[in-house]
């Protein structure tokens, strides 16, 4: 079928709330090429958002995926247990920032992931709220809803929410919520938890801190190298524990195995999920052992979490993330990207920020660079024609202007050269559209 005969499939089959970026159906992908079933070939500049680090069908996941589908590819892990899930988890407890022990069961995705780290937090410390972070996004089930902060789409006509549920501005330099400049501002964000003890709930009430050391929907917000330091302290001052959302920024993706790393952070719990398994439906909750059994027998679990076909791609990618070199490529990467991005923001002044670490690169598109007025118009017009020039990408932001970047780590160099020179071209088309930008 073409693309325009599914396109009208998916109008009398799937409901309009289900996100649909581009009028593309994909037919096979390898690596970072994805191919429609008109044969037309799209540089993946999304790998899923954040999913295919390892790249599309790498040899080592295929015949990984393959091998177990044909000795089972289900029993339920809590009724007959498997080695691959045992080694998995343990490959978890192995990188998992911090010294102390860890323990580690599996769900499906990361929405579940957070659904279940609130409710190991909530349990072992015997309190009940929850505070996360401006522009941070966890999930879309209830729980996870009410701790994500962009109302648009995804909170509007589906509350009411969960309650206990505290949220704080992060801290986003570009547009600082203290209206101050860093490093002189001294990182005086950080401080704005302890505003919340005194202000909105107590801290001996609070169960866990849940933050993404870069926020991911939020649009690759990056704090300062202090900022989850003091976070984590202020955090230990009231027994209160630090949740890491890895699940976008985990398995490698910011040139560490986890984004914590790169604040000298070990957080209490941590959830893992996308690139944990290069595609297949898994995800992880990640905990210091004392915290973690706690719970008691069968309080947590569930029938397809931890997948034997899931697990085994998930060694794969350990496996390829060791022996690839794809944590020092992740960084490589990721700079080479956002220098291409900051020689086009001298062009083009409709490019406000240029952000992002490791494998993480995004673009803040602004209508004055003076104002920082989201050009949400512009930011929507260019990601149609990265598509219609054959650029796979996803937006951010809780204006939806900015535009991020996450191409699988075994991206080909050539490839990566050929989808910058798309994005380049594209800047320049949209602009004639857009005056002044």
């Amino acid at each position: 079928m073409t693309n325009a005969e599914l396109t009208s499939l998916r109008s009398t089959a799937i409901p309009r709330g289900v996100p649909a970026t581009a009028p593309v159906y994909a037919a096979k992908a390898r690596n970072a090429v994805v191919t429609d079933v008109e044969g037309r070939e799209y540089i993946d500049f999304a790998a899923g958002i954040g999913v295919m680090n390892v790249g599309h069908c790498h040899p080592k996941v295929v015949e990984a995926v393959k091998d177990q589908a044909a000795l089972f590819s289900h029993t339920c892990f809590g009724l007959i247990g498997y080695e691959s899930y045992l080694r998995l988890a343990e490959k978890l407890n192995q990188y998992a920032p911090g010294a102390s022990a860890k323990r580690t069961f599996f769900v499906n995705s990361g929405a579940e992931a957070v659904e279940n780290a609130v409710k190991v937090a909530r349990y072992a410390t015997g309190r009940k709220s929850i505070i996360s972070f401006e522009d941070g996004f966890h999930g879309r089930t209830y729980m996870t809803l009410s701790l994500t902060s962009q109302v648009s789409p995804y909170k509007i006509g589906f509350g009411p929410y969960a309650s206990d549920v505290y949220r704080i501005p992060y801290a986003y330099c570009y547009r600082c919520p203290l209206a101050l400049s860093y490093p002189a501002c001294g990182c005086e964000c950080a401080g704005l938890l302890q505003n919340a003890f005194d202000k909105h709930v107590n801290a001996e009430d609070v169960a866990a801190v849940i933050a993404e050391a870069v926020q991911g929907e939020g649009g690759f917000i990056v704090p300062p190298p202090e900022y989850m330091g003091k976070i984590k302290k202020l955090c230990e001052d009231h027994g209160i524990l630090l949740i890491a959302d890895e699940i976008q920024t985990g398995i490698g993706r910011t040139g560490k195995w986890f984004a914590m790393e790169h604040w000298g952070v070990a957080p209490d719990i941590m959830t893992t999920a996308k690139a944990l398994g290069a595609g297949f439906p898994l995800a992880g909750i990640t905990g210091r052992q004392e915290i973690m059994d706690t719970v008691h027998p069968s309080g947590v679990g569930t029938t397809y979490g931890g997948n034997p076909v899931a697990c085994r791609a998930g060694l794969a990618v350990f496996d390829i993330i060791e022996t690839e070199g794809l944590l020092q490529r992740a960084t490589v990467l990721g700079d080479r990207i956002r220098d291409r991005f900051k020689a086009l923001q001298t062009q083009y002044p409709v490019i406000g920020d240029v952000r992002g670490i490791g494998g993480m690169a995004a673009m803040e598109l602004v209508e004055d660079p003076g104002t920082k007025k989201p050009a949400g118009d512009f930011a929507k017009a260019f990601r149609s024609r990265l598509y219609e020039n054959g650029v796979v990408n996803v937006g951010a932001g809780t204006f939806h202007n900015v535009v991020r970047f996450l191409v699988p780590l075994t991206i080909e160099d050539d490839t990566l050269a050929k989808g910058l020179d798309i994005v380049e071209e594209t800047l320049a088309q949209v602009s004639k559209s857009f005056p002044g930008s």
